[in-house]
């Protein structure tokens, strides 16, 4: 398995088209979100993934906030197989890429409420009330970062 950090504008042809089939099979296919997935959000993210061959098997993307200040929103995490130890891959290696390159203070997201525990393995606490999004009950995380750390 080989992990990527890259910018938009890095991303081949076949790895971006590889991304955005991976998030289609779990937000519409698995989970049943009817949305607009590509928002220009891609454009100005960091895209870390895992890749067996051409094929993308857990993916996530960070971007800087525009409403909080010094503060790096996580979103758009999946992985095609459960229970196989890639998103903890994932995250181990997606941290210290994203922190090393978009440098913050705080890493925030909004977790689906069933997967609040897997992000506080990972230094998340909860900072909010369970709301929807796209249908499913949500709560923001954030992780608070020291310098250094990382």
């Amino acid at each position: 398995m080989i992990f990527s950090a890259k910018t938009f504008e890095e991303l081949s042809v076949g790895e971006l088209y590889e991304i955005l089939k991976a998030r289609c099979q779990i937000f519409l296919m698995e989970q049943g979100i009817v949305c607009q997935d590509m928002d220009d959000v891609d454009y100005d993210s960091l895209h870390c993934f895992l890749t067996e061959g051409k094929q993308v098997l857990a993916y996530l993307r960070a971007y800087r906030s525009i409403t909080e200040p010094n503060t790096v929103t996580i979103g758009r995490v999946i992985t095609l197989y459960h229970g196989q130890g890639l998103g903890r891959e994932l995250m181990e290696k997606s941290l210290p890429a994203i922190t090393a390159q978009l440098p913050c203070s705080r890493l925030a997201l909004h977790a689906q409420s069933y997967a609040a525990g897997y992000y506080e393995k990972f230094g998340f606490r909860v900072t909010s009330e369970e709301f929807l999004e796209e249908g499913i009950p949500h709560v923001c995380m954030v992780r608070e970062l020291e310098e250094g750390q990382m």
